[in-house]
């Protein structure tokens, strides 16, 4: 059995990682770090807490002596970090604590990982990262793992900040590190400050729905567990030292994507009571700063040398996460009102 320490694993791609590391598997081990931050939801795994092979554990990657004791105490064969701070327009208004986190926090994992390694252990470190720390594209042309970087905002900068890091204890201690870096996730869990959960809930509640700009900006969207799956072979089959682009071959301009979302919405539950379609509560807002223009990646090398490629096309993908959300509506309120944080404000601080 291998033992995998998680951290960031309450929130949206972290969970839904574990998830298939538990579901889908027999020999992983799953201990998890997590801070529990506005995104990091314990409900996302509480079907997992009287399993034996899953371990949660509270705590800021940025605490070293709880990281340095967590590695000692469970002897991890891989560390997946998923811990981040990673809404772009938070990193607008407040990117302290994305170089605090993303920048310190993935500083402070290394040099625990590296004092671990020193002690003989064998264990590697999977830095999961963006495609947004590339830049923007213009119509044509695809990231490559060659790509310079170029972030363009606080968050995609401290991302790239953060796998420069990843990069150099590989080639200066011989560390065994691996970077992958993926285009826009959806699917069930997310927290609904990001696009698709957002239209989804208040196109539900009837209220409006904001779309940066002229809603021509283009994203390459790769559904959760087509990303996980590939986390997973990167995890277990890549050769130390690499570095991996995940992308779903989905692009599609936001105000698209939002108008699908209305259209299914419309086509299972009926236009709004008031007879509306909806479509009509688009609401244009101004442009975010800094809006990178068009996101797409080329993932022909993971395809080539592990075998991955995504399994969900957009349209089936959006069908799942909608059906999601429209099971678990209680959830989705939840989150929504912040009403989820009572009860693990008491036994988290």
């Amino acid at each position: 059995m291998k033992t995998v320490l998680v951290t960031g694993g309450l929130g949206f791609i972290g969970s839904n990682f574990i998830r298939l590391l538990l579901n889908d598997f027999s020999d992983y081990r799953v201990v998890n770090l997590d801070a529990v931050t506005y995104a990091g939801n314990p409900e996302n795994l509480k079907e997992f807490n009287d399993n034996s092979r899953y371990l949660f554990a509270h705590g800021d990657i940025g605490n070293r002596d709880l990281v340095d004791k967590l590695l000692a105490a469970e002897k991890p064969d891989f560390i997946i970090n998923f811990a981040a701070e990673s809404h772009v327009d938070r990193s607008i208004t407040g990117p302290k604590a994305f170089i605090d986190t993303n920048i310190g926090g993935t500083f402070t994992m290394l040099e625990a990982f590296r004092n671990y390694c020193d002690t003989g252990a064998k264990c590697r470190f999977l830095q999961v990262s963006t495609d947004e720390v590339y830049g923007s594209l213009g119509a044509e042309g695809y990231f490559k793992e060659t790509t310079p970087y170029s972030p363009n905002s606080p968050y995609a900068a401290s991302k790239a900040s953060a796998d420069h890091l990843v990069r150099a204890y590989h080639h200066t201690y011989k560390l065994d590190t691996l970077i992958t870096n993926c285009s826009n996730n959806y699917g069930p869990l997310q927290f609904p400050e990001k696009l698709i959960p957002l239209m989804i809930s208040n196109a539900l509640e009837g209220a409006a729905l904001p779309v940066y700009g002229d809603g021509k900006n283009i994203r390459d969207w790769l559904y959760v567990e087509d990303h996980c799956r590939a986390l997973e072979l990167v995890m277990r089959q890549a050769e130390s030292g690499e570095t991996y682009n995940i992308g779903g071959h989905n692009e599609m301009e936001n105000i698209e994507l939002v108008k699908l979302l209305c259209n299914s919405l419309d086509n299972r539950l009926g236009p709004l009571p008031d007879g509306r379609k909806r479509t009509e509560l688009i609401t244009f807002v101004g442009d975010r700063q800094g809006h990178d223009q068009r996101y797409a990646i080329d993932a022909d090398k993971i395809k080539q040398d592990l075998g991955w490629e995504p399994q969900t096309d957009l349209k089936s993908g959006m069908e799942k996460t909608i059906d999601w959300y429209l099971d678990n509506q209680t959830w989705l309120d939840q989150v929504r009102d912040g009403s989820y944080r009572e009860y693990y404000q008491e036994m988290y601080g």
